[in-house]
């Protein structure tokens, strides 16, 4: 069984920095790529930042783009996300997802989308105020 744990989330004033981690343990298992999903209350689970192990691509969703940046280490299937800058509207639960299925890669995978990931963590909650 994989597990994936998040750490790093809390309560930061607006314009404040966070540093988000996550950790894959359980099974031992080959990714992909990692990446971070967000949900706030009463809105549907969106794509933040993914990086691709191959060729160590980042892909940033627009509303972050300049403010987060991933990283992280294939071989410990660790994923890091430092999140500057930060406004009210980026409070939410924040998942990260690993994608483990050679078949998703193959077939050209971008690894924007929840359906192309396989394990998730159980969210770590980001509040910012104003």
């Amino acid at each position: 069984q994989v597990q994936l744990v998040e750490s790093g989330g809390g309560l930061v004033q607006a314009g404040g920095s966070l540093r988000l981690s996550c950790a894959a343990s359980g099974r031992t298992f080959r990714s992909y790529a990692m990446g971070w999903f967000r949900q706030a209350p009463g809105k549907e689970r969106e794509f933040v930042a993914r990086i691709r192990w191959s060729g160590g691509s980042t892909y940033y969703a627009d509303s972050v783009k300049g403010r987060f940046t991933i990283s992280g280490d294939n071989a410990k299937n660790t994923v890091t996300l430092q999140m500057n800058s930060l406004k009210p509207e980026d409070t939410a639960v924040y998942y990260c997802a690993a994608g483990a299925d050679p078949r998703k890669y193959f077939s050209g995978s971008d690894y924007s989308h929840i359906y192309e990931y396989d394990y998730w963590g159980q969210g770590t909650q980001v509040t910012v105020s104003s």
